[in-house]
Protein backbone atom coordinates (compact mmCIF):
# COMPACT_ATOMS: atom_id res chain seq x y z
CA UNK A 1 0.00 0.00 0.00
CA UNK A 2 0.93 3.57 -0.83
CA UNK A 3 -0.60 6.36 1.11
CA UNK A 4 -0.11 10.34 0.49
CA UNK A 5 -0.75 13.13 2.71
CA UNK A 6 -2.78 16.90 1.80
CA UNK A 7 -4.70 15.27 -0.51
CA UNK A 8 -3.71 17.28 -3.54
CA UNK A 9 -6.00 17.26 -6.16
CA UNK A 10 -3.87 15.25 -9.02
CA UNK A 11 -3.95 12.04 -6.37
CA UNK A 12 -7.12 11.15 -7.45
CA UNK A 13 -6.48 10.58 -11.07
CA UNK A 14 -3.09 8.73 -10.54
CA UNK A 15 -2.94 5.02 -11.60
CA UNK A 16 -4.38 3.40 -9.09
CA UNK A 17 -5.34 6.26 -7.69
CA UNK A 18 -3.28 7.61 -4.35
CA UNK A 19 -4.87 6.73 -0.85
CA UNK A 20 -4.61 9.88 1.29
CA UNK A 21 -4.58 11.74 4.56
CA UNK A 22 -6.89 14.94 4.08
CA UNK A 23 -6.64 17.54 6.60
CA UNK A 24 -9.03 20.01 7.31
CA UNK A 25 -6.23 23.90 6.66
CA UNK A 26 -9.54 26.38 6.94
CA UNK A 27 -9.79 24.95 10.64
CA UNK A 28 -5.98 24.48 11.50
CA UNK A 29 -5.56 28.32 10.34
CA UNK A 30 -8.14 29.93 12.14
CA UNK A 31 -7.10 27.80 14.91
CA UNK A 32 -3.61 29.51 14.65
CA UNK A 33 -5.08 32.53 14.48
CA UNK A 34 -6.60 32.31 17.05
CA UNK A 35 -3.90 31.34 19.13
CA UNK A 36 -1.62 34.24 17.79
CA UNK A 37 -4.20 36.56 19.16
CA UNK A 38 -4.61 35.45 22.27
CA UNK A 39 -0.70 35.56 22.79
CA UNK A 40 -0.78 38.97 21.01
CA UNK A 41 -3.22 40.22 24.04
CA UNK A 42 -2.11 38.25 27.16
CA UNK A 43 -4.84 36.17 27.10
CA UNK A 44 -4.60 32.69 28.66
CA UNK A 45 -4.49 30.20 26.08
CA UNK A 46 -7.23 27.87 25.92
CA UNK A 47 -6.76 23.78 25.28
CA UNK A 48 -6.74 23.69 21.42
CA UNK A 49 -9.32 21.00 20.11
CA UNK A 50 -7.86 19.10 17.60
CA UNK A 51 -8.26 19.16 14.20
CA UNK A 52 -8.63 15.62 12.83
CA UNK A 53 -7.67 14.41 9.77
CA UNK A 54 -9.22 12.30 6.95
CA UNK A 55 -8.42 9.43 5.61
CA UNK A 56 -9.51 9.10 1.83
CA UNK A 57 -9.04 5.59 0.80
CA UNK A 58 -8.60 5.17 -2.82
CA UNK A 59 -6.99 2.14 -5.32
CA UNK A 60 -3.38 2.36 -3.84
CA UNK A 61 -4.28 0.98 -0.69
CA UNK A 62 -4.57 -3.39 -0.53
CA UNK A 63 -4.68 -5.52 2.16
CA UNK A 64 -1.00 -7.47 3.20
CA UNK A 65 0.14 -10.20 1.00
CA UNK A 66 -0.84 -13.98 1.95
CA UNK A 67 2.47 -15.24 3.41
CA UNK A 68 3.30 -19.26 2.42
CA UNK A 69 4.65 -20.72 6.19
Amino acid sequence: SVVGFDDVPEAAYLIPPLTTIRQDFEAVGRRAIEVVTQAIRGVELRPSPLVVPTLVVRESTAPPAATDA
